[in-house]
């Protein structure tokens, strides 16, 4: 795994939309399920990944903004190195010509797993979990994503290729 950088969510709760009585919290790195703090990318201050390499730059830009936190939950983001096109894995890496240099936080808590789409490569997009009926499919998500064995992979890529909207 590969630390991809910070973010202040408004974390939702589970809604019944979800139809997933397991999820408790929703901490996709999309922003479609979890607003983010603020429409960031006009700031510039984030990273290859298009999240911040830390908390202190997300209050940067929020203290030099007049934009509450308030509400807000600090996520760490980890992904896999690797990006699935719908036929293959292929290595992935953050924008180049950003600063990218996202310490792991001392203490962290794995809340969950997600699946993005990022096929414009300017920011996270959907989510296949939150956004799709592929969350309420799943069970345990910690045992449908990891460790990434090539069934699972295959499981779960495969029925990803056309997520539907939620």
């Amino acid at each position: 795994m590969v630390s991809v950088g910070y973010m202040a969510k408004r974390v939702p709760k589970r809604s019944d939309r979800f139809q997933a009585p397991h999820v408790v919290a929703v901490f996709s790195v999309s922003n479609c399920n979890g607003e983010n703090f603020t429409d960031y990318i006009p700031y510039w201050k984030d990273n290859g990944y298009w999240l911040f390499d830390s908390p202190e730059a997300i209050r940067i830009v929020a203290r030099e903004n007049s934009i509450l936190l308030a509400g807000t939950s600090l996520c760490y983001y980890e992904a896999y190195e690797k990006d699935f096109d719908g036929e293959r894995w292929t290595p992935w890496s953050p924008e180049p010509s950003f600063r990218t240099d996202v310490p792991a936080p001392s203490g962290k808590q794995l809340a969950g797993f997600d699946v993005v789409s990022f096929t414009a490569s300017t920011s996270p997009e959907c989510s296949g979990l939150s956004c799709s009926s592929l969350a309420a499919d799943c069970a345990q998500m910690h045992t449908v994503l990891t460790p990434l064995t090539r069934p699972k992979r295959t499981s779960v890529a495969g029925r990803l290729t056309n997520p539907s909207r939620g």
